[in-house]
């Protein structure tokens, strides 16, 4: 989520790690309720059935925050606490004033503290919106497309649609004047509708569009593949009715990409646009899903339990808990450090002859699935959608880049065509 940036001086952390690094919190883990057939995160419940409630205690939350300020490497001004689920409205108002009282009790004096929030707004009232306004939250909010698109598969627990809850969410925050981006899921159905659904979430009130497209592997990949050296290929596999193709998620950001070059050039900003960009001007990608290597982001359960990475949360991949082992240790462990190798050394021989290698670094290694002769690892779901994007919006974004490099705003990019 993009948030802008404030300046303070730097702090020295008590305790570091290597590297910065995030953690992707669940206070409520997958608990949800609403039942959205596209969420990859709703069967995690399976792993804490014995867990009642759902809910990270006082005790944890404090060790969590405590532990989490104290591992971060020195010299950084700001610190982000990024909260997720499931639905982690339902961890309720009171769990997050006691989260932001801790984050004041525990951060050291100059450290800027910043909290996310990813919500589907159906939960959002006036008392949340005060709450997220006075401690200035940056909420993202989950918008598909206009209602038709995104009720196809975002359903409640009796299986109605949730757009009119989040619309009531969207008006909750902007009555309070909270800071907000829209998080929009790619799937086999809105992904043929991109300037429909790129032009209504403009009317929505924000500026920041993030695109996740939607890969549902039902069978073929083991959770249990090795990471060390990648994930190797299994025979076969399926994917849901649910998942985008890779040539429908290139041709949709190809369409949205053509109607922001005509006008919103500067006035809206696509995540995905901006990390192609960064990366060409030589900037890290600022998503793991782009990036050379991961192993930065990992997910902490409301439980303690810390995994590898948001899409790994298996059995296999728990790094430990924070009752008993230190949050730094976990992150900058022989294993993480291992699994966040392997997104490089896992890459076929295609991807590492490929053109477009430095812009997509083979994606996401959880969606390595399309099987070529000859390779022992698999090649990226959305590979034929990167290249046809790549393709498409390189010469464009190449000449904003030199606008930028020349101090010109990079919507005088013809000027460098």
């Amino acid at each position: 989520m993009a948030r802008k940036k404030k300046r303070t001086r730097t702090c020295q952390a008590a305790t570091a790690s290597r590297l910065p690094f995030s953690c992707i919190v669940k206070p409520v883990g997958a608990r949800c309720n609403l039942r959205c057939e596209h969420c990859f995160y709703l069967d995690k419940t399976q792993y804490y059935q014995d867990s009642s409630p759902l809910l990270m205690p006082d005790d944890l939350l404090e060790k969590f925050v405590r532990d989490y300020l104290a591992a971060q490497p020195a010299g950084l001004d700001e610190i982000n606490f990024i909260w997720q689920g499931g639905e982690p409205t339902l961890a309720g108002l009171d769990f997050f004033r006691r989260a932001v009282a801790l984050e004041k009790k525990h951060a050291p004096s100059g450290l800027r503290i910043l909290n996310s929030f990813q919500t589907n707004g159906t939960l959002l009232d006036d008392g949340w919106g005060h709450f997220l306004k006075k401690h200035d939250f940056l909420v993202g909010l989950s918008v598909d497309g206009p209602q038709p698109l995104h009720d196809r598969f975002r359903v409640d627990a009796q299986g109605g649609g949730s757009f009119a809850g989040a619309m009531r969410g969207l008006e909750v925050l902007r009555r309070h004047q909270v800071e907000y981006n829209i998080l929009t899921c790619v799937q086999s159905d809105n992904a043929d509708h991109g300037v429909e659904v790129y032009e209504f979430l403009k009317t929505l009130g924000t500026n920041f569009f993030q695109f996740i497209p939607i890969i549902e592997i039902e069978e073929g990949l083991p959770p249990d593949a090795s990471r060390e050296q990648g994930a190797e290929m299994a025979d076969g596999y399926r994917l849901s009715e649910r998942t985008v193709s890779g040539e429908q998620f290139g041709q949709f950001m190809v369409e949205i990409f053509d109607r922001w070059l005509d006008g919103d050039v500067g006035r809206y900003f696509v995540q995905f646009f901006d990390v192609c960009l960064g990366l060409l001007l030589g900037y890290p990608a600022g998503v793991c899903v782009h990036s050379r290597r991961c192993g930065r982001g990992v997910v902490v359960e409301h439980d303690g339990d810390v995994y590898a990475c948001d899409h790994y949360v298996f059995p296999e991949y728990r790094l430990g808990n924070l009752s008993s082992d230190r949050l730094r240790d976990m992150v900058d462990g022989r294993r993480q450090t291992a699994f966040g190798v392997g997104k490089e050394t896992g890459l076929p021989q295609y991807c590492l002859d490929c053109e477009f290698r430095n812009l997509c670094n083979g994606g996401c290694p959880a969606h390595r699935t399309v099987a070529r002769e000859g390779e022992k690892f698999g090649v990226n779901h959305l590979c034929a959608g990167y290249r046809r994007f790549y393709g498409h919006a390189m010469p464009v974004l190449r000449a904003m880049g030199r606008a930028l490099q020349q101090r010109r705003p990079a919507a005088d990019w013809k000027l460098f065509f």
